[in-house]
Formats: structure tokens, C-alpha cells, sequence
């Protein structure tokens, strides 16, 4: 399948640089594969280290462990099982604590739990007593570890971080938001026209990619206590029928669609030109006898709003499009109830900021219809956030048109870094906190699906700072109630509002 961004090297300050670091990368790989050496007990390679999760009492940190010398095939080293820790403290000096894994391995996950708000922490993540060496995001100008740039002289640090404080007032119910799970897809990163950008496929004999990302989306989302799950677009790779179901029964794993889960639409859940528009499988597994693919939810007085934002003819890469009546149908809502408290959602983003790729029409919505729903948002103070996918990274965006409106791009389920972001609501603010999913399937494939574009991937999937994929906000959700069946632990309930209905916050 090829992927929705367009060719990256024109993106890149100095194409030439760019071709020869993907010479040097196509000359390495095959030194790499004509000199493999066997695997050597007392010689790893720790590397790839990722602050990927930071809340106010916890910290997610992933890194790798290969076999220095080896070649897997493509470019990258051949994994060493090993130990993994993290020791960590308040001072660079006292590194005192020490959070471990239970088994050897070479895609390693260390949670730390326990930390306090507003604190800086300092730590180093360590395998056989090799400390890790960061994800390096020169390209994007990021810091893949830290929120500070404290360790960054060093070779595997001691890194920084410092956890925030967590949104005001007492937790009220938490979503899940995911995107781009391409069921159906072979081959994850192809780029039409460009050799070296080859894709990544699964290794044979393994559950296909994108099943194998599904399921962990949702084993991992109701570990983290999400009580409702909101899936922004791409759903499958080429709105084929069968993918589609496919797409449907994962998702129904977490629980009921219309209740405990919503979906949208995006390019490549379009009918392709074999299907015909009567074949459209989308309409009829999520849409509720072939209704519209917009509609409003409420649970407990929070609104929720979903985009359809491919509303035409065709599954190509060109803009996102609103049709005029689903348009006049969400600027109405909006009007409606202006200070409800309300998060949209829908596959193409409004605005498409500091890319490391070419940024082309047809990776956001339509101009026009972007500047018409920022208009709307800034007469609409209930409004707090816009979920999109499409991008397939991690990316936070504020505008002055609507400065109290988060733009959050989240980075694709079915690849690098491969997962979702949990939205914790308070009754003061909120938390955008983006996790990895897990099982060592899924980890495995993260790993391997990182060498997407050439090796480029991880600059513009990640996301160039911490605060892109995990902030807090304040925002007033005192008339939001957390509903019975949240604290019951059987999901959030709400009721759902049809296109051209009103609705009363509870």
C-alpha cells in the first residue's frame, strides 16, 4: 500500500545530502550482508532510546538491543535478548532507583510509576551495563529522550525530564484516540518512484502487520483504563469489504460500536474504482444503514463531533473534503451550544505544521474549509480539541485563531511508533499522553517498521519533542458528569445524536 505522504526528499533543506545519505545507507546494508558475523554473548549495541510517555507520576522509556555487525536484511542489526533497566533519580549524581523488566529481550518497554508532579528526573536506561543512546531527530531538530537537553554532550547520558502537573480537579472519564490502522496493507512506507524509500513488510510466517497493531491498540487502550475509543480514518487500507470487517471485529474487541467506540472515515476507506460507489463497505459497517459518515455523541455533557473528511468521490492522496451539507451541519452544532464542552475528530488535519516531509495539498483538509472551521472554533470557547490522523506522527499544534483549540495530530496505530494517545479528561483540564502498544509482536514490528522512508521515519513519526505527544491543559469541565457505567468499568455510555439533531448536555 502506498503511504499517504508524498515523496519526502524535495522536504529536506538539501536534496543532495539526502541522496548520498541514502547512498551510504544502501552501500552499508550491503557491507552489512556480505560480512554477518554470528552472534557474540559479550558484544550489544543499545540504542534507539525513547522517552515515548511522560504524566505527571509515570514515564514510558523504550530502546533497542542488537548484535553489532549483523544485518537482518534491511540495514538494521539482528536483535540480542538481554536484560533491561532504568535507574533514575531527583540528582545526575544519585542515580537511586532502579525499574526492571521480568525477561530478557531486545525490544524493551520500562515503565516507571511512583514520580512526583512538577519534579526533574534524571536517568540512564541500561542493558548488560551498557547505558542506551538516544533516537537521534537531527533532522527535526528533537530530543527523543528528554525535555531538557541535559546528558546530550555524553554518550548515554544521564537524561532529563521533568513531569508536569496534572490537570486540575478530579478525573472524569478517559479516551483513546487512534488512527490509520490500514487493515489490509502488505507492505507499510512504499513510495511511488523512489528506490531507496522501499517499503517494510512483515517477516513470513507472522500474523499480518496491521492485525497484529489492531489488537494490541485495543488490549492496550483498556489496560490504560480508556473509556471510549474515537478511531480518526484509514481504518483499512483500500475500503476492500473484507478488510473492513476484518477492521470492525478488532475494534469490537473493546466493546460496542456506536456506544463504547466511534469511527470516521478516511481516504483509504473509500471504495476504490472495483467497488463502485454502491460498494461502499464503510457506509455499511459503521456508518448505520448507509447513513451519513459525520455524527454528534454526547456522554455525560461532553460532546463529541465526528468528521467525515473524505466526503467524495474516489480513495486518492488529494485534500481532505467536507461535503456543504455535512459543513452548515457542524458550524450548527457548534452554534448550538457554544461553551459545551466538545473534541472533534476526523482523518485530515486542519493545518500541517513542521514537516521534515514536502507538505502537499492532499495531506490536510481543504484550505477553505479549514479557515471556515477555525472560524467556528474561535466563536466556539467550548471547543478544546481537534483529533486527526492522516500524517501518520505525533504533532501538537496551537493557532492564534483558536488558541484554546489543541490541533493533535497522532501518529498511526499500524507502524513506528505504533499506538495511541489517551485523553484523560478532569474536571479542570485535560492530558494528551501518547502510548506504544505492546506484546512482543507488536514491539517487534514498531522496531522493524522504523526504517520506513529510508531511515528518515522516527524524524517525523515520533514527534520532535515530548510535548508533542504528551501535554496538559486547563479547561472548564465542571458541567461534565463521569457516567455510571465509566465507574463501573464497563466503558462510558452516552446517546447518540444524529446528523440534523439537537441535543441537551446532560
Amino acid at each position: 500500500m502506498r503511504c499517504c505522504l508524498p515523496a519526502p526528499l524535495a522536504a529536506l533543506p538539501d536534496p543532495c545530502e539526502v541522496l548520498r545519505a541514502g547512498a551510504l545507507l544502501a552501500l552499508r546494508a550491503a557491507s552489512a550482508a556480505a560480512h554477518r558475523t554470528r552472534p557474540h554473548s559479550s558484544h550489544v549495541a543499545v540504542v534507539n532510546l525513547e522517552l515515548v510517555t511522560l504524566t505527571e507520576d509515570r514515564a514510558v522509556i523504550t530502546w533497542f538491543t542488537g548484535i553489532p555487525g549483523t544485518d537482518d536484511g534491511l540495514g538494521h542489526m539482528l536483535p540480542a535478548l538481554t536484560d533491561g533497566e532504568v535507574v533514575y533519580g531527583t540528582h545526575p549524581g544519585r542515580l537511586n532507583r532502579v525499574a526492571g523488566e521480568h525477561r530478557p529481550t531486545a525490544h524493551h518497554h520500562v515503565e516507571l510509576t511512583g514520580l512526583e508532579p512538577g519534579q526533574t528526573y534524571y536517568y540512564q536506561a541500561r542493558s548488560r551495563g551498557v547505558a542506551a543512546t538516544p533516537t537521534a531527530l537531527h533532522f527535526a531538530r528533537g530530543n527523543a529522550a528528554g525535555t531538557s537537553l541535559h546528558g546530550f554532550g555524553s554518550r548515554g547520558g544521564p537524561y532529563a525530564f521533568t513531569t508536569p502537573q496534572p490537570p486540575p480537579g478530579r478525573h472524569l472519564l478517559s479516551i483513546a484516540l487512534c488512527n490509520d490502522l490500514h487493515l489490509g496493507e502488505t507492505t507499510a512506507g512504499l513510495v511511488t518512484g523512489i528506490p531507496l524509500f522501499r517499503g517494510v513488510s512483515q517477516r513470513p510466517g507472522l500474523a499480518p502487520y496491521p492485525e497484529v497493531m489492531g489488537l494490541a491498540l485495543v488490549e492496550e487502550a483498556r489496560r490504560r483504563g480508556a473509556d471510549l475509543l474515537l478511531a480518526a480514518g484509514d481504518i483499512s487500507a483500500g475500503g476492500a469489504p473484507e478488510d473492513l470487517a476484518h477492521a470492525r471485529r478488532i475494534l469490537d474487541g473493546f466493546g460496542e460500536h456506536g456506544q463504547d467506540y466511534f469511527v470516521v472515515r478516511g481516504n483509504h476507506d473509500r471504495p476504490g474504482p472495483e467497488h463502485g460507489e454502491s460498494g461502499d463497505a464503510f457506509r455499511r459497517g459503521f456508518a448505520g444503514d448507509g447513513g451519513p459518515g459525520y455524527f454528534g455523541h454526547d456522554v455525560g455533557g461532553l460532546r463529541i463531533l465526528g468528521l467525515d473528511t473524505y466526503e467524495k468521490r474516489g480513495n486518492g492522496a488529494d485534500s481532505g473534503g467536507l461535503g456543504e451539507e455535512q459543513l452548515s451541519w457542524f458550524r450548527r452544532r457548534l452554534h448550538e451550544n457554544r461553551d459545551q464542552p466538545t473534541v472533534v475528530f476526523g482523518h485530515h488535519p486542519l493545518t500541517v505544521r513542521d514537516s521534515v516531509f514536502p507538505v502537499a495539498a492532499g495531506q490536510r483538509l481543504n484550505r477553505r474549509q479549514a479557515r471556515s472551521i477555525l472560524k467556528a472554533y474561535a466563536a466556539a470557547p467550548g471547543v478544546f480539541l481537534h483529533h486527526a490522523g492522516h500524517t501518520h506522527r505525533n504533532k501538537r499544534t496551537i493557532l492564534s485563531r483558536a488558541p484554546h483549540v489543541t490541533l493533535q495530530e497522532v501518529s498511526a496505530v499500524k507502524e513506528y511508533p505504533g499506538g495511541f494517545t489517551l485523553l484523560r479528561i478532569f474536571s479542570g483540564g485535560y492530558a494528551l499522553n501518547f502510548y506504544k502498544v505492546r506484546g512482543a509482536e507488536a514491539l517487534e514490528w514498531g522496531e522493524r517498521s522504523r526504517r520506513l522512508a529510508g531511515g528518515l521515519w522516527p524524524h517525523h513519526a515520533l514527534g520532535r519533542s515530548v510535548t508533542d505527544r504528551n501535554s496538559v491543559a486547563t479547561h472548564d469541565f465542571s458541567g461534565v458528569t463521569r457516567p455510571a457505567a465509566a465507574m463501573a468499568g464497563s466503558g462510558a455510555r452516552g446517546t447518540a445524536v444524529l446528523p440534523g439533531q439537537r441535543s441537551a448536555p446532560d
